[in-house]
Order: C-alpha cells, then sequence, then structure tokens
C-alpha cells in the first residue's frame, strides 16, 4: 500500500500534486547486531573466492532504523558478474525451523527480496580487507525504477546521517545513487554481546596443559638458543664498545638499533616458560593417564 501512494505521489509531483505520504530519509540506520557480523565474516571468510549470499533476520523499528539480529547463509554463490537466484524453498524451509526454535524475526534483508518490502536492504561484507583489523561492509538498497523515471530524489534530508561518509569513485561509477543509495550502519551492543566478545579469544586453564609437539617444541627451542648465542656475541660486543664511549655517546648509543641484552632477555624467558609448561604438562599427563 505504502509503494502505491507513493508512486502516485511521485505522478502527482510531477503534474504539480503534493500528498503526505511518507519518504524515506537520509538519517535511516542498519543496526546490525555482533552475532550477525560475526556469522556475516565467517561465512564470507569461508567462500573465498566466490562470493556469498544470505539472508538477514529482523525487524523494522521505525522509519529511521532497521536492526540486524541473525543471519543465516543460502546455499547460493556467485561472481563479480553474475549471483545465483534465491531458493525460495531452502528460505521457506529456513524461516519454519528458526520460528520453531524461538526465533520470531522477519527477513529484512537479501537478494530479490525487494520485491517483497521496498525497505529490504542488502549488506555487502569485503571479507579479504576486513583481516586488517577494520570491517569493510556497506549497506544498500535500490532506488525504485519510477522514482528513476521521473528524475525525482528518492530520500528526503533531515540530517548528515547520510552524508558522513563520501563516496568513492568507484562507487559512483557503478550506479551509487543513480540505482541504489548507501544506508548508514551502526553497531549497538548489549550486556551479553559485550561479554561474548569479551570471551571471544579468552584463554581457558585448559590451553596450559596443552602439550606441544615434542618434534615442534625441540625445532622452537633449537632456534631460540641459536638466536640466545648471537645475541650474547652482540652484548659481550656492546659491553666492549661501552667502556670506550662517553657518558653522551652511552645515552644515545641504542637509539635506532637493536638492543642485544633486552632482547636475550626476552627470549630467555620466552625459553623458560615455554619448557617448564612442556614439563609440567607432561607430568601431569603421565600421572592422570598412568
Amino acid at each position: 500500500m505504502d509503494r502505491l501512494l507513493r508512486l502516485t505521489s511521485s505522478s502527482g509531483a510531477g503534474a504539480g500534486g503534493n500528498t503526505d505520504v511518507p519518504v524515506v530519509d537520509t538519517a535511516e540506520q542498519v543496526y546490525i547486531s555482533s552475532l550477525a557480523l560475526l556469522k556475516m565474516l565467517k561465512h564470507g571468510r569461508a567462500g573465498v573466492p566466490m562470493e556469498v549470499m544470505g539472508l538477514m533476520l529482523g525487524e523494522f523499528v521505525d522509519e529511521y532504523t532497521v536492526r540486524v539480529f541473525d543471519v543465516f547463509a543460502m546455499p547460493q554463490s556467485g561472481t563479480g558478474v553474475s549471483v545465483e537466484a534465491v531458493d525460495p524453498v531452502f528460505q521457506a524451509r529456513m524461516l519454519e525451523m528458526l520460528r520453531a526454535t524461538g526465533r520470531p524475526e522477519m527477513v529484512v534483508g537479501g537478494l530479490s527480496f525487494e520485491a517483497l518490502s521496498e525497505r529490504a536492504v542488502a549488506v555487502v561484507v569485503d571479507p579479504i580487507q576486513s583481516v586488517k583489523g577494520k570491517v569493510v561492509i556497506d549497506a544498500f538498497r535500490l532506488i525504485h525504477p519510477n522514482i528513476v523515471a521521473i528524475n525525482t530524489d528518492p530520500r528526503q534530508t533531515t540530517s548528515v546521517l547520510g552524508h558522513l561518509t563520501k563516496p568513492s569513485i568507484q562507487a559512483l561509477i557503478h550506479g551509487l545513487n543513480r540505482h541504489y543509495y548507501s544506508i548508514s550502519i551502526n553497531y549497538r551492543k548489549n550486556e551479553l554481546e559485550q561479554r561474548m566478545l569479551m570471551n571471544l579469544n579468552k584463554k581457558s586453564w585448559i590451553d596450559g596443559l596443552t602439550l606441544t609437539d615434542y618434534h615442534q617444541h625441540g625445532t622452537q627451542n633449537q632456534e631460540t638458543v641459536k638466536d640466545m648465542v648471537n645475541l650474547a656475541k652482540n652484548y659481550d660486543k656492546a659491553l666492549e664498545e661501552e667502556e670506550k664511549m662517553s657518558a653522551q655517546e652511552l645515552a644515545i648509543k641504542n637509539v635506532g638499533k637493536q638492543d642485544p641484552k633486552r632482547h636475550l632477555e626476552e627470549k630467555v624467558d620466552v625459553l623458560m616458560t615455554r619448557n617448564i609448561v612442556q614439563c609440567l604438562g607432561a607430568m601431569l599427563d603421565a600421572i592422570v593417564f598412568k
């Protein structure tokens, strides 16, 4: 119904008419949960070098907010040129099973879903560039062809939220703001999600009892001892040079150079810690599994 009203108002606008209908705003934001973002990155990374697809579950809170709670993968893949069509049977079956497990959220994004909901969004994640520490992600929505035909702005502007990120020249060449527009993405974490992220790579006491392969352990010890021998020689040479230096030269002798004493202390600490943990773990395993 909203689509019909909008199309009617668009036609009326070209003829000088004016009707009060809801218009998409540039202040609209997509809030993605931490769980959904982790699943997107994991799914995208597993599909390299192919492009993978999935559907997002969430809700349309109001005219300015789209919340994404969870995502699930689709069995389709594609390239930068073509993408397989979404399997409607798999989608319906997956939604039915999610409702049975207490997940009643609706689909708020995914390819070909634009025909069912004009507010559906498409989120694109680059798993290759995201490994650098910053998630490369963006959300888009198609512009209705009728709005493009009458050459009107698809969104009204009431704030600067939609204009904080300057589009790249590549995006403009590929049709940004002509065939589709970008939507701001935000992240809002609750207490449980914060605890989940804090415990994601947290080590437990069991990790300290895990034994390293003995061949690998011996190779690491051999390499560390060789480094320690070289550092000890450099440290002995540095002590001989310090006896001939003045106080001013001693203050700047290690600037821009490797400090053999500090590196030697680090190697000794690593070697002792590694061997103590390995010996204690081996003795405990021998007693427990005897």
